[in-house]
């Protein structure tokens, strides 16, 4: 099999000209924007249902619609990169985001948001993938480690901040426009990239694989048959084509396994080849990246539901009740390049164990003082939590990419994004749901129904603290 090599458009050596400061701002504020919209919709769910009067299906498939889109679509986005440019696909997908960023926000039917939604998680997988790639192929060493630390804590944060500033958007209310400006405030903010992005140094594979058509679209058959039951299941009644997809999946995975390894044997570069995903980094790095990532999405969402429909915080204050968990992730991203440098692999599991701890005092809290919890009384959890978190995923995209080879970038990066984004909407999928469900007030009540929920994702923080020890050692 051909091994592609990255061609660069610039002669000085990588890592020296090649991203600048202004670059690498640029392609980490384009990595942000997906990933806050992901988030920045669990608080204005309520509203959008009171503006549009949407059914239960329809907010679901707000949601679900874009994950979908995303995750399916992340890693034909990345081999496009490779082949056709990478900053050409990141300014490709910025515009299509910020074009489709602005129809969500005028849409006046659920329909129509749902449309766009999808449309705005297509522009996003064309986007997203070219951040980690440019970064892979225009740094080295201690730079490069830092740039991926920068990513990861971009990542979280926006993944915090995205319903802290739905929250503030929502309570603003500007000019009577209610939920809208959550998806409008990225227009703005997408022409200021555009603008920028022509600092992003050009990279491609000298020598381009075509794209595996077969591979794609086993991939988007697969996580189709995933996702959708598990999204829209609960809310529809679970009808018997829900139960007829699900079955399905796990034969479509094995289908799809089968014919990457066929077309990797026959010297052809497969979607997701099984060369690359064996490296020990990317292996056990995805196998952690799943659960705890599953585990995230279901912690912002079931947080964002209690603090507004158990607590009535509202959006503002459900918010405000997530800001001090923002304030500890940022402070141990800032943290966390200092300690790797010393510690390794060890930050992820101490990480783990502080994001587990937190967890735990946040159950006492709710169980304790319901239905007087305040944003006060939570604090101290929140704190926790989010340092944890902070060290966890700043550290988790530098050790999983930390071995990958220049040539497999995209590749790399492209595996690593798919397994976050597509475990986030698992999360909310299967957690979100079992939280829905245990919370009605036949079954648990919205606060055993926390507690049970977060319960979960406490054991999977302590799995992941365990089981991260086995992670190569990115220094």
């Amino acid at each position: 099999m051909t091994t592609p090599t990255l061609r660069r458009t610039t002669s000085a050596p990588a890592g020296e000209a090649g991203l600048t400061t202004v670059g690498l701002i640029t392609i980490l504020l384009g990595a942000a924007l997906p990933i806050l919209d992901f988030f920045i919709v669990n608080v204005a769910l309520p509203t959008i249902d009171r503006t549009l009067n949407a059914s239960a299906t329809m907010l679901e498939l707000v949601v679900a619609g874009y994950g979908i889109a995303y995750g399916v679509l992340l890693v034909l986005g990345g081999r496009l990169g490779d082949t056709y440019g990478r900053k050409r696909l990141f300014k490709i997908g910025l515009t299509a985001f910020t074009i489709t960023s602005l129809a969500c926000g005028l849409a006046p039917t659920a329909g129509v948001l749902v449309g766009a939604r999808i449309a705005q998680g297509a522009a996003a997988a064309l986007m997203l993938p070219q951040v980690l790639s440019t970064i892979q192929a225009t740094t080295t060493g201690e730079r490069r480690s830092r740039a991926l630390g920068l990513y990861g804590a971009n990542a979280g944060m926006a993944m915090v901040l995205g319903q802290v500033l739905g929250g503030a958007l929502i309570a603003a209310d500007i000019a009577g426009s209610g939920w809208r400006p959550i998806f409008l405030v990225n227009v703005p903010v997408g022409l200021v990239g555009l603008v920028l992005a022509r600092r992003i140094p050009e990279t491609r594979s000298a020598n381009p694989a075509t794209l595996d058509f077969a591979g794609t679209a086993l991939l988007a058959v697969s996580l189709f048959a995933l996702l959708v039951p598990l999204t829209e299941g609960r809310a529809i009644g679970w009808p018997l084509w829900t139960w007829l997809l699900l079955a399905a999946s796990p034969v479509l995975f094995a289908a799809l396994a089968v014919v990457q390894r066929r077309v990797e044997r026959a010297g052809r570069t497969a979607l997701l080849p099984p060369s690359v995903l064996r490296m020990p980094s990317i292996k056990l790095g995805l196998l952690l990246s799943g659960p705890f990532f599953m585990g995230f999405g279901a912690y912002m969402f079931v947080a964002a539901v209690t603090f507004q429909d158990g607590l009535h915080y509202g959006p503002l204050g459900a918010g405000l009740a997530i800001a001090p968990m923002a304030v500890s992730f940022l402070i141990a991203s800032l943290m966390s390049s200092r300690l790797v440098s010393r510690h390794g692999r060890g930050v992820i599991t101490v990480g783990a164990a502080i994001q587990g701890s937190g967890v735990v005092i946040g159950i006492v809290t709710v169980l304790l003082a319901w239905p007087d919890v305040t944003a006060l009384t939570l604090a101290p959890a929140m704190v926790v939590t989010g340092f944890g978190q902070g060290l966890m995923v700043t550290t988790l995209f530098r050790v999983v990419l930390s071995r990958v080879p220049v040539e497999s970038a995209g590749v790399g990066s492209g595996s690593l994004v798919t397994v976050q984004q597509v475990s986030l909407a698992l999360g909310v999928a299967t957690l979100g749901s079992l939280f829905l469900w245990l919370s009605e007030p036949d079954v648990l009540g919205m606060r055993d129904a926390f507690a049970v929920v977060m319960a979960v994702q406490a054991v999977v923080a302590m799995m992941v603290s365990l089981f991260s020890r086995r992670l190569p050692d990115p220094r």
